[in-house]
């Protein structure tokens, strides 16, 4: 029975981590940090949850059932299932988180030195995607080439960053914005959606089982185990990352107070803090964070639609990313804004699935439980999404009315109910049978 070596394991956890690290992770910790001010404890609480401990819990999750989001949604349904993870699949690929690694790479760490205009934008992600199809091509090699090469220069360049934020702030921490004086956990876990690694954790976790299988395991129990440590030092290694930049965050307002996105927080603190030098490390950590993270969410998707459609692999990975390429080139202001309705829609139903999953040994018949609590969660996020579109005015108000509607986590309150109402009648429907027994 083939076992990874130490060496081998410790590649793997470092090519999960260097998946998951992209442009939402670095981007959105130092503008939720600067607005959360003297709350940021509280604020980096939730976004961990949500940027770090749910993720986990989707590994986890899907290494119990074998890697594939398939297993993971089957109690619900094929049809239902599959929709599921198309809308998964197409929102971490193609449509948001492929492009937006693209752009956030170019403007952090390319546009500084270039100039931030349409000409610029389009060589670099032509250079940035022919990198990436590359890569992707070749699925068997992603341990070797991310986990053993790219991850270390990435982790070096972090290192200097976030050890960086820690000895020399900025500032001392700033004011809490008005969003964050009320609810600033709620806030935080709201911000850990945008770095989509929920969604995201629920298509690599194939990629993941794909890896230790090309390294010879075969044995379901080792899969599983060794996904679970990978999913750990990802874990591990991202929560450091989030804590460096909440905290560059929150010291920079007095250079950086004007702000817009975490994009310019970032340049802010380098370049005060390092100068052109600065700007130069921020180009290499932005682009290998995303070239990694992209490469993971072609490949994912490669493997998924060409098991779910006749075309192969290859078709499907090029197909994505010329399209990718094309999205990448409308900019990312229209990437976040048109990304965030869809991210309060499905993030509800990524949580429920794996939180039931996670529980699967409660149930007599899964399905008698999966199918209305995903049911009302899908109702409920669908609402979240039509509100944070701007469409809150088309929205019964008995829904507004719901405590914490105006975080969209009105969902939650339904949710839990629906799921004590199945789970009782889980137990009463399973009685008769039992008897009869």
């Amino acid at each position: 029975m083939t076992r990874l070596k130490g060496s081998d394991l410790l590649a793997l956890g470092f090519m999960t981590f260097a998946l998951f690290l992209g442009a939402g992770n670095i981007i959105f910790p130092p503008s939720a940090g600067m607005a959360a001010g003297e709350h940021m404890g509280l604020a980096a609480l939730g976004f961990l949850l949500t940027g770090v401990g749910l993720p986990l819990l989707t590994i986890v999750a899907l290494a119990r059932v074998g890697g594939g989001m398939a297993m993971l949604t089957a109690p619900i349904g094929r049809s239902a299932g599959a929709v599921f993870a198309v809308a998964v699949y197409l929102a971490i690929g193609p449509l948001f988180a492929t492009p937006r690694t693209a752009v956030v790479s170019f403007e952090m760490g390319a546009a500084p030195f270039t100039g931030n205009n349409g000409t610029a934008l389009l060589i670099y992600t032509l250079a940035y995607f022919a990198a990436v199809l590359f890569l992707a091509l070749n699925p068997g090699q992603l341990v070797d080439r991310i986990g053993k090469y790219i991850t270390p220069v990435l982790l070096a360049a972090l290192l200097v960053l976030g050890g960086a934020a820690l000895v020399l702030p900025a500032g001392v921490i700033g004011a809490v914005s008005p969003d964050y004086q009320a609810a600033p956990f709620v806030q935080g876990f709201l911000q850990g959606y945008l770095t989509m690694d929920t969604l995201g954790a629920l298509v690599f976790g194939i990629v993941i089982a794909t890896a230790i299988r090309d390294h010879g395991v075969t044995d379901s129990k080792l899969i599983t185990r060794y996904s679970v440590i990978a999913g750990l030092v990802a874990a591990v290694g991202l929560s450091l990352v989030y804590l460096a930049l909440f905290y560059l965050g929150a010291t920079s307002q007095g250079i950086a107070g004007e702000a817009q996105n975490g994009v310019q927080i970032l340049t802010a603190y380098v370049q005060h803090t390092f100068g052109t030098a600065g700007s130069l490390l921020l180009a290499v950590v932005i682009t290998l964070a995303c070239l990694t993270t992209a490469v993971g969410l072609l490949t994912a998707c490669g493997e998924f639609f060409s098991s779910l459609l006749p075309v192969s692999y290859r078709a499907v990975v090029i197909a994505f990313g010329l399209f990718s390429l094309l999205v990448a080139n409308q900019g990312l202001t229209q990437l976040i804004s048109f990304s965030i309705p869809v991210l309060v829609g499905l993030y509800p139903l990524a949580i429920v699935l794996v939180a039931l999953s996670l529980l699967d040994g409660f149930w007599l018949s899964s399905a008698r439980v999966f199918r209305p609590v995903m049911a009302v969660t899908l109702l409920f996020g669908l609402l979240d999404g039509i509100a944070a579109a701007g469409g809150k005015a088309w929205i019964p108000e008995f829904f507004t009315a719901l405590p914490l509607a105006d975080q969209s986590l009105g969902w939650l309150l339904p949710v839990l109910v629906t799921l004590l109402l199945a789970t009782a009648y889980d137990r009463l429907a399973a009685r008769p049978a039992t008897a009869s027994a």
